[in-house]
């Protein structure tokens, strides 16, 4: 019985030892903490709608696709590449203005603590597997994201700008959050299954793109954040200017490259602009000569804790003067003798020559701090005002914020009364639009936009249908609001030729909160196609694509 109760014991003995060797750092668990406040709209998931809220108006620090269902504020890379492509009216102020707050306040510290792509790769990077160590060639690669910063995310989106299609080119070309959160979550859902006719070989290449990446994050660490980001390079050039990160004291510091050895990241020096601030060199560094500026509260000196500290003597990074060089014994002071006798150093002048001092144990001095009461209350105000933070928005926007989402799946579905909305026309004689306007006439809505090709390549399936049956089909095209243009929309409808039978309006925000497009189930694809009979029933909504054929059966089952 005795011995029972023993291996009882050291069984769960060995499972608290399991847990506590195995707990997440405090970085961890602000990685997901971060994760999961800008994801809070986990109902998206469910519903495959994008929010579209008024916090999607500001942007949030790390890297979290706009698109993404459960996001719930901007991608600052994609707002930076829009803000460039509308910069001929108007210089891209605010977006500048929140990257330079964001840097000032945090730079790198971003990456290695609140983005969630970095939080990929470093779970991916947890997997057992043979690792590829930096090397020189990683160092040269690693300027690489500044090419891309320059080329894709300012370059191409300047040189579109007076184009009828803005390209962000990074988002377009490479993003991986935004194949992953972006395009792969809202395809996973079954409600958006008339997405999958709308991808092609633009599609394919992110998608080689992002398990690329994902691969290569299992053998190496953080390839993505090392090789690719343009929000880690523009971080970067704030990383010595931020108020919170990493900061080695000089006087301190022996040059044993021990911190650099240790880093993951292509780092030359600690705090440079591939650093991320993530604190693991601090534990590792002899002297402690690595500090945190600003507050510590983000990492416990033993989240990383290593033996190197301890087991490694000062005198194996310290060269000991030549006997010429030795400076000469000096008497101490009574009070100073006191001073060395309480701190547990002998006080005999003999004691302060280097020989002596290389001989004595290895200790840590402690620093000034506030005392431990005082640290453990603003910890734990910390921790609670951050966990009420999380409830608050979790409950808000999967609760409170619900009306979209409702409004989206209980009216102007398929069989329903199409509500009344009106918005203005572009270039007609009538400054508005109404959908009672068009009642006894069948009426088509197509939502479109100039940036959307497949819109603009089957519009003319419309202006077709429009001169065919210009006194029973009213065509009326809604130009997005989702994603605003600086082209010039009239001009753009001239240059086409199409059908001065279709009327086309631009969407805009309604009293409801929504835009035409969303109250009519939008979800981000476009094109879309609703088809009302003379009554104002919806008979047909089509995510996507129409063809010419398909839109003429439709529309003379209804004549």
């Amino acid at each position: 019985m005795k011995q029972a109760l023993t291996n009882i014991g050291n069984f769960f003995k060995k499972i608290g030892l399991w847990c506590k060797n195995h707990a997440p750092t405090r970085r961890r668990i602000i990685q997901l903490y971060a994760a999961l406040l800008t994801n809070a709209n986990i109902k998206g998931l469910f519903s495959g709608l994008i929010y579209t809220g008024s916090t999607k108006n500001a942007c949030v620090p790390g890297l979290n696709c706009y698109s993404c269902p459960s996001t719930v504020g901007a991608c600052p890379l994609g707002a930076l590449q829009n803000a460039l492509a509308g910069s001929n009216t108007k210089t891209p102020v605010y977006i500048i203005g929140i990257l330079a707050l964001f840097g000032m306040m945090l730079g790198r510290t971003i990456c290695g603590f609140l983005c969630p792509t970095g939080l990929l790769q470093d779970l991916l990077y947890k997997i057992k597997t043979p690792k590829l160590k930096k090397n020189r060639i990683t160092r040269i690669l690693s300027y690489l994201k500044y090419v891309i910063l320059v080329v894709l995310v300012i370059a191409v989106p300047l040189a579109f700008m007076l184009q009828s299609v803005p390209v962000p080119g990074f988002c377009k070309y490479i993003c991986p959050s935004g194949t992953l959160g972006g395009a792969i979550l809202l395809l996973l859902n079954p409600l958006n299954a008339d997405m999958f006719p709308m991808l092609g070989g633009l599609f394919t290449w992110k998608f080689a793109v992002l398990v690329i990446i994902l691969l290569a994050s299992v053998f190496m660490y953080r390839p993505f954040c090392r090789f690719l980001c343009p929000l880690g390079a523009i971080y970067g050039f704030f990383n010595k200017l931020a108020l919170l990160g990493v900061k080695v004291e000089k006087d301190k510091c022996v040059d044993c490259g021990l911190c650099v050895a240790h880093c993951k990241m292509d780092i030359r020096k600690v705090g440079d602009h591939e650093c991320i601030n993530c604190g693991e060199c601090i534990a590792v560094c002899p002297t402690k000569a690595i500090v945190w500026k600003g507050s510590s509260i983000f990492v416990k000196a033993n989240d990383t804790e290593s033996e190197l500290a301890v087991k490694v003597p000062l005198t194996n990074f310290v060269k000991p003067l030549p006997a010429s060089q030795t400076a000469p014994v000096q008497e101490i002071s009574a009070d100073m003798a006191d001073m060395m006798a309480i701190e547990g150093t002998p006080s005999s002048p003999a004691a302060a020559t280097p020989a002596a001092a290389a001989a004595l144990p290895m200790r840590r001095i402690p620093r000034p701090r506030i005392g431990a009461k005082g640290k453990k209350a603003l910890e734990i105000t910390a921790c609670a005002t951050a966990a009420a933070l999380l409830t608050g928005a979790i409950v808000y926007y999967n609760f409170f914020d619900a009306e979209a989402a409702v409004r989206v799946t209980e009216i102007n579905r398929v069989g329903d009364v199409c509500t009344t909305f009106t918005i203005e026309t572009i270039g007609e004689e009538n400054p508005t639009y109404s959908v009672e306007d068009t009642r006894g006439k069948v009426t088509v809505l197509n939502f479109w936009g100039t940036w959307c090709g497949p819109c603009v390549k089957e519009l003319p399936y419309f202006s077709a249908i429009a001169d065919s049956y210009p006194d029973s089909v009213a065509v009326v095209a809604i130009h997005s609001v989702i994603r605003e243009t600086n082209k010039d929309i009239e001009q753009f409808i001239d240059d086409e030729g199409w059908s001065d039978n279709i009327i086309f309006a631009q969407d805009s925000v309604q009293s409801t909160g929504n835009n035409v497009y969303t109250d009519m189930g939008g979800n981000a694809s476009y094109p879309i196609t609703i088809i009302l009979d003379a009554q104002g029933k919806i008979t047909n909504k089509v995510m996507g694509s129409v063809t010419y054929d398909e839109l003429l059966q439709m529309i003379t089952a209804l004549l």
